[in-house]
């Protein structure tokens, strides 16, 4: 039993072919989705002399397509996006910051890109800048800059390391005092030993 077989195309699908294609697809891709939906059928010259016309028509679309994906893809290139989010005082995320967010806050400032076109470099879980890849085709690709910040100030704890003596215990500082007059302090203490 053959594992592939060959379809002539009666619709345009996407990441396969437009109308008119003779293409060679999986057996089960073919019995399961393109020929109960109706977007192929069996190759003969009549259906592909009948398609003609309908091909013309899916070219043209196609490279409009194309020039407006070009179009798109320049004026994306180089864009810096912002996207707001909920964090702890660390600056951890609450949630993560997925493909399906950037997309939407793109189509948000005017352009048209799906979830999958948008190319993370792993799971965008902190506060900080991130470089992410927008890819709407094999050879049209743009570079963003985004921006996740935290939806409130955050409470960045500016403390000192822990201190502790000879003996293992923890040196409690008052921070009230300046420094010179904490080392002057220690100092009359030591001398008092």
């Amino acid at each position: 039993m053959p594992s592939h077989v060959k379809l002539l195309l009666t619709e345009n699908v996407e990441s396969l072919g437009i109308v008119g294609d003779v293409v060679r697809v999986r057996l089960g891709y073919a019995r399961n989705y393109l020929l109960p939906m109706g977007f192929a059928t069996t190759p003969s010259d009549e259906l592909i002399a009948s398609l003609a016309e309908k091909r013309a028509e899916a070219e043209k679309q196609v490279a409009e397509r194309r020039k407006q994906r070009e179009e798109m893809i320049s004026k994306l290139d180089g864009q810096e996006l912002t996207i707001t989010r909920a964090c702890n005082d660390q600056g951890h995320l609450y949630g993560s910051v997925t493909q399906q967010d950037i997309a939407s806050a793109l189509r948000e400032v005017g352009f048209a890109v799906k979830p999958r076109e948008v190319r993370l470099p792993g799971a965008i879980k902190r506060v900080n800048t991130f470089d992410i890849l927008v890819k709407v085709d094999s050879d049209l690709e743009a570079h963003i800059k985004l921006w996740v910040v935290p939806d409130r100030e955050l409470d960045m704890d500016d403390d000192e390391e822990m201190e502790f003596d000879n003996e293992g215990e923890l040196i409690i500082k008052d921070k009230k005092k300046p420094k010179a007059e904490a080392k002057s302090e220690e100092a009359a203490e030591a001398a008092a030993e």
